[in-house]
């Protein structure tokens, strides 16, 4: 597999791509807080709109794809119903194979993360190698 050709140094971005999400009923539990599996799905549409979606498939159609290979959650608050989220996201490269994401989520205009994530993503080819 050819690995993709780099785009980003090896250094982090200097300011996070921010993805914003609206809080729906169908994304918290019986408590009223957000689910927290809900938080991966977050993270990975932060992700996509950092990368692009035109770029995603033209790696696959080159039958690159991502997967995670570690993710790191730390929940500080919860959210809940109605809150307007940011997904803040810095993308680094560990090698020409290896990405590493630190995903934050912030209320929208708060100056704390809620959550504070780290996904490290690997490049595979169509037989997961």
């Amino acid at each position: 597999m050819t690995p993709p050709k780099p785009t980003a140094s090896h250094a982090p971005a200097t300011e996070p791509f921010v993805h914003r999400v609206q809080i729906y009923y169908e994304d918290t539990d019986l408590s009223g807080a957000v689910y927290h599996a809900n938080y991966l799905r977050f993270f990975e549409r932060g992700r996509e709109h950092l990368i692009g979606q035109a770029q995603l498939v033209a790696l696959l159609e080159r039958g690159i794809a991502f997967v995670v290979y570690r993710c790191e959650l730390t929940f500080r608050a919860p959210a809940t119903l109605g809150d307007a989220l940011e997904i803040r996201t810095t993308p680094s490269r560990a090698s020409p194979y290896r990405a590493v994401f630190q995903q934050h989520v912030y209320r929208h205009g708060d100056a704390q993360p809620i959550v504070k994530g780290v996904v490290e993503m690997v490049a595979v080819d169509r037989a997961g190698k």
